[in-house]
């Protein structure tokens, strides 16, 4: 029995939630209803990390152990305060009107909709083809562990710190490191991506762990890979304090970096974060107040271009393995 709906009051708004009782994450037992109040607990930071974001949501209509929905389009029957932005796809020539989170409320009705998961772009409704969020996505192969990330994690905050760019790591939810720079909205997807890639071959030459083999089946299984591909148009991670959708209810959570060397994602839940959350408040609150240009990033592309660098695939080529 997933017993009877529930109405929840998120700031000024009302949001009615049916099937409170349905368990979603079965390794502590937590429900729809725990889901909703975790979310309501981080509401500033999940508010700030998607506001004005084109969002993916991830669906799981009857928990995280069955079906998992990909939801581009806004799910029908929202309210009429709930926002969305219009993306274009044009390797289908195609659109669709994304979620756009204004206001707390637009979270848990989307939980109401059955999200676990909040993928929002790196671009914002005002311009949705210039990011303003660089996407540092520390991803690890099968035989590395948490520590070979924290350790490729210290060479790219050297980089960065070299650069002059403020930097605000996360845990990714899994296995991996997710680290952001706010930027300016200036250049498209390309260049931010071009950027990106000159940076991650900047940290590979410092750290022998990184491996920037574009197919994931040639890495070297024990690397770690900077994936620059996540700055493409229409790629999305999982944004902050956003949970995963795995049956313990891990949290990509916002770190210090002087936390790096201690912090086990693993701990990190809609059980642990609310506290954690009270105490510190959101970790992220000053992102938008550190904008960094890429321009030397680019110089530094146009550089390993003359000497010779190979460049990725196109951003329209699939890296469907990686």
């Amino acid at each position: 029995m997933a017993g009877p709906a529930v109405e929840l009051e998120v700031g000024d708004r009302v949001v009615r939630l049916t099937n409170p009782d349905r368990v979603y994450f079965p390794a502590r037992g937590e429900t729809k209803l725990d889901l909703a109040r975790y979310y309501i607990s981080v509401s500033d930071g999940i508010v700030r990390a998607l506001r004005d974001r084109p969002c993916m949501l991830h669906r799981f209509p009857t928990g995280v152990t069955g079906e998992k929905v990909h939801q581009k389009r806004l799910p029908k029957g929202a309210p009429e305060w709930v926002r969305t932005v219009r993306v274009h796809f044009p390797r289908w020539n195609r659109h669709a009107d994304e979620l756009c989170v204004q206001h707390p409320a637009d979270v848990v009705w989307a939980v109401q909709m059955s999200t676990v998961e909040f993928h929002p772009w790196n671009s914002r409704a005002t311009d949705t083809e210039k990011p303003d969020e660089w996407r540092i996505d520390l991803d690890p192969m099968p035989e590395a562990s948490y520590d070979d990330v924290r350790r490729v994690a210290y060479v790219a905050h050297e980089v960065l710190d070299e650069l002059g760019a403020t930097s605000w790591p996360k845990t990714s939810g899994g296995k991996g490191m997710h680290v952001y720079v706010r930027i300016a909205p200036d250049h498209g997807f390309s260049d931010v991506r071009r950027a990106a890639h000159a940076f991650a071959r900047e940290v590979a030459r410092r750290c022998d762990l990184v491996d920037l083999t574009w197919w994931r089946k040639d890495r070297d299984p024990r690397s770690i890979f900077v994936d620059y591909n996540q700055n493409a148009r229409d790629h999305t991670i999982r944004s902050a304090y956003s949970v995963r959708g795995v049956p313990e209810a891990v949290v990509s959570t916002p770190i210090r970096w002087d936390e790096v060397g201690d912090a086990n994602p693993q701990d990190f839940t809609i059980a642990t974060v609310p506290a954690r959350y009270a105490q510190l408040g959101d970790l992220h609150a000053g992102i938008d107040d550190t904008v960094f240009l890429i321009d030397e990033l680019l110089e530094w592309a146009d550089r390993d271009a003359r000497d010779g660098a190979a460049e990725p695939p196109a951003e329209d080529v699939q890296n469907l393995d990686a």
